[in-house]
Protein backbone atom coordinates (compact mmCIF):
# COMPACT_ATOMS: atom_id res chain seq x y z
CA UNK A 1 0.00 0.00 0.00
CA UNK A 2 1.47 3.37 -0.75
CA UNK A 3 2.06 6.02 1.55
CA UNK A 4 -0.53 8.09 0.95
CA UNK A 5 -2.94 5.60 0.93
CA UNK A 6 -1.45 4.75 4.74
CA UNK A 7 -1.99 8.82 5.20
CA UNK A 8 -5.50 8.55 4.13
CA UNK A 9 -6.18 5.48 6.58
CA UNK A 10 -4.83 7.05 9.47
CA UNK A 11 -6.61 10.38 9.03
CA UNK A 12 -10.06 8.86 8.78
CA UNK A 13 -9.37 7.00 11.58
CA UNK A 14 -8.36 9.83 13.64
CA UNK A 15 -11.59 11.65 12.89
CA UNK A 16 -13.54 8.74 13.70
CA UNK A 17 -12.25 8.80 16.79
CA UNK A 18 -12.91 11.94 17.03
CA UNK A 19 -16.47 12.23 16.42
CA UNK A 20 -16.96 8.78 17.51
CA UNK A 21 -19.11 7.68 14.92
CA UNK A 22 -18.10 6.10 11.29
CA UNK A 23 -18.61 3.42 8.86
CA UNK A 24 -14.80 2.37 8.72
CA UNK A 25 -14.96 -0.52 6.56
CA UNK A 26 -16.89 1.27 3.61
CA UNK A 27 -14.34 4.29 4.01
CA UNK A 28 -11.23 1.94 3.89
CA UNK A 29 -12.75 0.14 0.70
CA UNK A 30 -13.49 3.56 -1.13
CA UNK A 31 -10.30 5.84 -0.09
CA UNK A 32 -7.94 4.63 -3.08
CA UNK A 33 -10.33 5.37 -5.47
CA UNK A 34 -11.50 8.69 -4.17
CA UNK A 35 -8.03 9.81 -4.12
CA UNK A 36 -6.79 8.65 -7.46
CA UNK A 37 -9.92 11.36 -8.93
CA UNK A 38 -8.74 14.06 -7.24
CA UNK A 39 -4.86 13.33 -7.93
CA UNK A 40 -4.80 12.05 -10.98
CA UNK A 41 -8.25 12.72 -13.06
CA UNK A 42 -10.57 15.44 -12.22
CA UNK A 43 -9.98 18.81 -13.09
CA UNK A 44 -10.43 20.51 -9.72
CA UNK A 45 -8.50 22.37 -7.14
CA UNK A 46 -9.24 23.91 -4.17
CA UNK A 47 -9.03 27.51 -6.24
CA UNK A 48 -11.55 26.17 -9.14
CA UNK A 49 -13.83 24.57 -6.52
CA UNK A 50 -16.60 27.06 -7.54
CA UNK A 51 -15.67 27.17 -11.14
CA UNK A 52 -18.48 26.53 -13.43
CA UNK A 53 -16.38 24.25 -15.53
CA UNK A 54 -14.84 22.09 -12.88
CA UNK A 55 -15.02 18.78 -12.36
CA UNK A 56 -18.15 17.40 -9.82
CA UNK A 57 -17.45 14.50 -7.49
CA UNK A 58 -21.03 13.17 -5.88
CA UNK A 59 -21.08 11.30 -3.05
CA UNK A 60 -24.03 8.67 -3.63
CA UNK A 61 -23.18 6.18 -0.67
CA UNK A 62 -23.03 8.89 1.74
CA UNK A 63 -21.14 6.58 4.52
CA UNK A 64 -17.89 7.56 2.90
CA UNK A 65 -17.77 11.14 3.94
CA UNK A 66 -14.78 9.70 6.24
CA UNK A 67 -13.24 9.03 2.81
CA UNK A 68 -13.97 12.41 1.42
CA UNK A 69 -12.34 14.68 4.31
CA UNK A 70 -9.04 13.54 4.76
CA UNK A 71 -8.56 13.69 0.83
CA UNK A 72 -9.55 17.46 0.64
CA UNK A 73 -7.08 17.84 3.50
CA UNK A 74 -4.15 16.56 1.52
CA UNK A 75 -5.22 18.22 -1.31
CA UNK A 76 -5.37 21.79 0.60
CA UNK A 77 -9.00 22.38 0.45
CA UNK A 78 -9.71 22.11 4.56
CA UNK A 79 -6.85 21.70 7.23
CA UNK A 80 -7.26 18.77 9.52
CA UNK A 81 -6.73 21.59 12.42
CA UNK A 82 -9.72 23.06 10.92
CA UNK A 83 -12.29 20.10 10.81
CA UNK A 84 -10.47 17.38 14.09
CA UNK A 85 -12.21 19.44 17.01
CA UNK A 86 -15.51 20.26 15.56
CA UNK A 87 -16.60 17.14 13.27
CA UNK A 88 -19.65 15.51 14.26
CA UNK A 89 -20.56 18.02 16.56
CA UNK A 90 -23.96 19.98 17.11
CA UNK A 91 -24.16 22.64 14.84
CA UNK A 92 -20.79 21.45 12.53
CA UNK A 93 -20.53 21.74 9.11
CA UNK A 94 -18.24 18.98 9.12
CA UNK A 95 -21.17 16.72 9.56
CA UNK A 96 -20.82 12.73 9.26
CA UNK A 97 -22.77 12.85 6.49
CA UNK A 98 -21.95 15.82 3.68
CA UNK A 99 -24.42 18.45 3.70
CA UNK A 100 -23.40 21.03 0.48
CA UNK A 101 -25.48 23.78 2.58
CA UNK A 102 -22.92 24.40 4.84
CA UNK A 103 -20.36 24.91 2.25
CA UNK A 104 -19.54 27.01 -0.62
CA UNK A 105 -16.63 24.66 -2.66
CA UNK A 106 -15.55 21.43 -1.97
CA UNK A 107 -18.73 19.60 -1.03
CA UNK A 108 -20.95 19.33 -4.34
CA UNK A 109 -24.03 16.95 -2.37
CA UNK A 110 -26.31 16.31 0.35
CA UNK A 111 -25.32 12.90 1.41
CA UNK A 112 -28.00 10.29 3.42
CA UNK A 113 -30.16 7.76 2.18
CA UNK A 114 -28.77 5.66 -0.07
CA UNK A 115 -30.19 6.44 -4.07
CA UNK A 116 -30.07 10.22 -3.97
CA UNK A 117 -26.61 10.70 -5.07
CA UNK A 118 -27.22 8.90 -8.52
CA UNK A 119 -30.44 10.98 -9.67
CA UNK A 120 -28.47 14.24 -8.07
CA UNK A 121 -24.87 13.45 -10.51
CA UNK A 122 -27.59 12.74 -13.55
CA UNK A 123 -28.65 15.80 -13.32
CA UNK A 124 -25.46 17.92 -12.85
CA UNK A 125 -24.43 16.10 -16.22
CA UNK A 126 -27.57 16.38 -18.18
CA UNK A 127 -27.66 20.35 -17.38
CA UNK A 128 -23.57 20.62 -17.70
CA UNK A 129 -24.23 18.39 -21.39
CA UNK A 130 -27.24 21.09 -22.47
CA UNK A 131 -24.52 24.03 -21.62
CA UNK A 132 -21.83 22.25 -23.45
CA UNK A 133 -19.49 22.91 -20.47
CA UNK A 134 -16.33 20.85 -20.37
CA UNK A 135 -17.15 19.29 -16.90
CA UNK A 136 -17.25 15.95 -16.22
CA UNK A 137 -19.45 14.41 -12.95
CA UNK A 138 -18.50 11.72 -11.00
CA UNK A 139 -20.18 9.63 -8.46
CA UNK A 140 -19.25 7.36 -6.02
CA UNK A 141 -21.85 4.62 -5.08
CA UNK A 142 -21.94 1.61 -2.94
CA UNK A 143 -22.95 -2.17 -4.47
CA UNK A 144 -25.44 -2.42 -2.10
CA UNK A 145 -27.04 1.19 -3.28
CA UNK A 146 -28.27 -0.80 -6.25
CA UNK A 147 -31.03 -2.19 -4.78
CA UNK A 148 -32.75 0.84 -4.99
CA UNK A 149 -35.01 1.78 -8.33
CA UNK A 150 -33.71 5.38 -7.94
CA UNK A 151 -30.48 4.23 -9.05
CA UNK A 152 -31.54 1.84 -12.15
CA UNK A 153 -33.95 4.67 -12.76
CA UNK A 154 -30.97 7.30 -13.85
CA UNK A 155 -29.20 4.96 -15.60
CA UNK A 156 -32.54 5.14 -18.17
CA UNK A 157 -32.11 8.87 -18.22
CA UNK A 158 -28.32 8.91 -18.23
CA UNK A 159 -28.57 6.66 -21.79
CA UNK A 160 -31.17 8.21 -22.99
CA UNK A 161 -29.88 11.42 -22.52
CA UNK A 162 -26.39 9.97 -23.52
CA UNK A 163 -24.43 11.84 -21.04
CA UNK A 164 -20.82 10.71 -22.09
CA UNK A 165 -19.91 13.75 -19.12
CA UNK A 166 -20.79 11.33 -16.41
CA UNK A 167 -18.58 8.27 -14.66
CA UNK A 168 -20.75 6.02 -12.33
CA UNK A 169 -18.28 4.50 -10.05
CA UNK A 170 -19.59 1.54 -8.17
CA UNK A 171 -17.03 0.47 -4.95
CA UNK A 172 -17.84 -3.03 -5.45
CA UNK A 173 -16.90 -4.24 -1.90
CA UNK A 174 -19.61 -6.91 -1.86
CA UNK A 175 -21.62 -5.86 1.13
CA UNK A 176 -24.84 -6.67 -0.42
CA UNK A 177 -24.17 -10.46 -1.73
CA UNK A 178 -24.71 -12.19 1.70
CA UNK A 179 -28.11 -10.83 1.48
CA UNK A 180 -28.78 -10.17 -2.34
CA UNK A 181 -27.19 -11.72 -5.46
CA UNK A 182 -27.00 -9.12 -7.82
CA UNK A 183 -25.75 -10.59 -10.51
CA UNK A 184 -23.67 -9.10 -13.05
CA UNK A 185 -23.19 -5.18 -12.34
CA UNK A 186 -21.34 -5.14 -16.02
CA UNK A 187 -23.57 -7.06 -17.63
CA UNK A 188 -26.61 -4.63 -16.47
CA UNK A 189 -25.22 -1.69 -16.97
CA UNK A 190 -23.56 -2.93 -20.69
CA UNK A 191 -27.69 -3.52 -21.31
CA UNK A 192 -28.31 0.00 -19.87
CA UNK A 193 -26.54 1.59 -22.52
CA UNK A 194 -23.35 2.44 -20.22
CA UNK A 195 -19.72 1.60 -21.32
CA UNK A 196 -18.52 -0.36 -18.22
CA UNK A 197 -14.10 -1.00 -16.72
CA UNK A 198 -13.73 -2.92 -14.19
CA UNK A 199 -10.87 -2.59 -12.29
CA UNK A 200 -8.23 -3.85 -8.65
CA UNK A 201 -10.19 -0.34 -6.80
CA UNK A 202 -6.65 -0.72 -4.57
CA UNK A 203 -4.28 -0.15 -7.86
CA UNK A 204 -4.16 3.51 -8.38
CA UNK A 205 -2.41 2.93 -11.90
CA UNK A 206 -4.51 0.34 -12.67
CA UNK A 207 -8.01 2.86 -11.78
CA UNK A 208 -6.07 5.87 -13.36
CA UNK A 209 -5.50 4.31 -16.58
CA UNK A 210 -9.38 3.20 -16.62
CA UNK A 211 -10.47 6.44 -15.53
CA UNK A 212 -8.41 8.25 -18.25
CA UNK A 213 -9.87 5.53 -20.86
CA UNK A 214 -13.30 6.37 -20.05
CA UNK A 215 -12.87 9.75 -19.73
CA UNK A 216 -11.56 10.10 -23.57
CA UNK A 217 -15.13 8.06 -25.14
CA UNK A 218 -17.02 10.89 -26.61
CA UNK A 219 -19.37 8.53 -28.33
CA UNK A 220 -22.81 9.58 -26.28
CA UNK A 221 -22.71 6.41 -23.51
CA UNK A 222 -22.39 7.06 -20.04
CA UNK A 223 -19.70 5.82 -18.24
CA UNK A 224 -19.62 3.04 -15.50
CA UNK A 225 -16.16 1.94 -13.15
CA UNK A 226 -16.70 -1.31 -11.24
CA UNK A 227 -14.39 -1.06 -8.79
CA UNK A 228 -13.64 -4.24 -6.88
CA UNK A 229 -12.92 -3.95 -3.26
CA UNK A 230 -12.14 -5.29 -0.01
CA UNK A 231 -13.79 -3.88 2.98
CA UNK A 232 -11.76 -2.18 6.03
CA UNK A 233 -9.20 -2.67 3.21
CA UNK A 234 -5.69 -1.71 5.40
CA UNK A 235 -6.50 -3.20 8.38
CA UNK A 236 -6.67 -6.97 9.15
CA UNK A 237 -8.58 -6.21 12.05
CA UNK A 238 -11.63 -4.38 10.16
CA UNK A 239 -11.61 -6.75 7.39
CA UNK A 240 -12.42 -10.03 9.24
CA UNK A 241 -14.52 -8.24 11.82
CA UNK A 242 -17.81 -6.59 10.55
CA UNK A 243 -18.30 -4.76 13.62
CA UNK A 244 -16.05 -2.38 11.93
CA UNK A 245 -19.26 -1.51 9.96
CA UNK A 246 -20.56 1.01 11.94
CA UNK A 247 -17.75 1.47 14.73
CA UNK A 248 -15.67 4.25 15.91
CA UNK A 249 -12.44 3.81 17.80
CA UNK A 250 -11.48 4.41 21.78
CA UNK A 251 -8.38 5.59 21.97
CA UNK A 252 -6.70 2.33 22.63
CA UNK A 253 -8.79 1.03 19.35
CA UNK A 254 -7.37 4.00 17.62
CA UNK A 255 -3.34 2.77 18.14
CA UNK A 256 -4.01 -0.17 17.08
CA UNK A 257 -5.75 0.09 14.18
CA UNK A 258 -2.82 3.16 13.07
CA UNK A 259 0.07 0.50 13.55
CA UNK A 260 -1.80 -1.95 11.32
CA UNK A 261 -2.14 0.67 8.52
CA UNK A 262 1.65 1.10 9.30
CA UNK A 263 2.33 -2.30 8.89
CA UNK A 264 0.00 -2.90 5.98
Amino acid sequence: MTPISKTLRKEALFLSHKCQDGNLQSVFSCLDVVWTLYDRIMNWSPETAQDDDRDFFIISKGQATLALYPVLIEKGMFSMDEIAPEIGQFKSRYCIQTDLTKFSGGIENNAGSLGHGLPFAVGIANANLIKKSPSQVYVLCGDGEFCEGTMWESCIFASAKKLDNLCVIIDDNDSVGAMVDMGSFHAKLTAFGFDVFEVNGHDMEETEKALRELRGMKNGKPKALIAHTVRGYGSPTMTEHDIWFHKAPNEAELEMLVKEVDAF
